[in-house]
């Protein structure tokens, strides 16, 4: 006696023939590819489709579903994109101790398009290099007594050493009313790191780091149940 077991294109058609000596025999089949798992338990009297899962761990080197496929995949990639990230900022910590680069979180929309709020900005403190004109750079923003009050990323619009130097946001309709002297010039932005300041916004991660932490949990917990 011949009986069907699969008959689909990713399968192909597969056929059990023969009979069992004992009416308390049981078989499980399972067939594995890329395209999925398909198992099905073959009695005497019936073929009923099951789950490999129910009876047998199978090595996960013999067993490459295509969920399992994906999950690994996606794995690998955001285990590359962590160490990637990790590699950047160790190396942007070793730069800024060193002192020849400097990072600074742009908060406003002074500079758009250039620029963008959230937008990480990268700084040469500039010790042997003079600003120019067009050249963005980061200062110290002073009140009229020269007291301190915050440091603002704008473009050099003119002036000079001697007198100071003009500077406007890109978005702004007039220039800053300070002219900005040589000392308090931080830095020259030599590139960004767009968005990435977003989430290091203290109230970001407040509410990121236990939303990841809890997805973590959540990709673990899938994959006790696979």
């Amino acid at each position: 006696m011949s009986r069907m077991i699969f008959d689909n294109d990713e399968i192909g058609t597969l056929w059990v023939s023969g009979e069992s000596d004992s009416p308390d025999s049981r078989i499980l089949l399972t067939v594995s590819n890329d395209a999925g798992e398909n198992t099905v338990v073959i009695t005497p009297d019936a073929i009923a489709p099951s789950n490999s899962r129910l009876y047998v761990q199978a090595p996960p080197e013999r067993v490459v579903v295509k969920e399992r496929k994906y999950s690994g995949q996606l794995g690998s990639f955001f285990t590359f994109v962590g160490y990637a990230i990790t590699a950047v900022l160790l190396s942007f910590v070793l730069l800024s101790a060193t002192g020849r680069l400097q990072a600074r979180v742009v908060l406003t929309g002074s500079m758009v398009p250039a620029i963008n709020s959230g937008d990480i900005v990268i700084l040469d403190p500039l010790k042997t290099m003079v600003p120019k004109l067009n050249d963005i750079v980061t200062y110290t923003g002073r009140r009229f007594d020269g007291t301190a009050v915050a440091s603002f990323t704008h473009r050099i619009v003119g002036g000079d050493l001697q007198t100071g130097f003009i500077v406007k946001g890109d978005a702004n309709r007039a220039p800053d009313v300070q002219r900005v002297k040589r000392a308090d010039i931080i830095g020259k932005v030599v590139f960004k790191i767009p968005f990435l300041g977003r989430i290091l916004m203290p109230k970001t991660l407040m509410t990121l780091v236990p939303m990841i932490f809890i997805f973590w949990l959540l990709i673990d917990k899938l994959r006790d149940d696979k």
